[in-house]
């Protein structure tokens, strides 16, 4: 019994934490060009999240991007810098990417 509680609550922990990772995406206007399993100006986050699969620079790799732009890895149309997103905020968006 005890383990069951503790099961669900790191499950309830770590599904909360999703959410709010996504609220974040939306508040930094992520969800603009990207949505979660599809295709919109950028590519999907999940389509992300599988290219970098296995990549242990890849959380660098997507904060870099998240503030700096990046061009030419998902087509003709450049992702802009994001100067909103603070460091840390990246880094939680780019950890979430990877989770999805």
């Amino acid at each position: 019994m005890k383990a069951t509680l503790i099961v669900a609550a790191a499950l309830l922990a770590v599904s909360g934490s999703a959410l709010a990772d996504e609220a974040l995406a939306k508040k930094k206007a992520c969800m603009s060009c990207h949505q979660v399993a599809k295709k919109v100006v950028g590519p999907s986050l999940k389509d992300v999240a599988n290219k970098y699969k296995g990549d242990a620079k890849a959380e660098a790799h997507l904060v870099s991007v998240i503030q700096n732009g990046g061009k030419g890895v998902w087509g003709n149309v450049p992702m802009p810098k994001q100067p909103m997103v603070k460091p840390d905020e990246a880094a939680t968006l780019a950890k979430w990417v990877l989770s999805l």
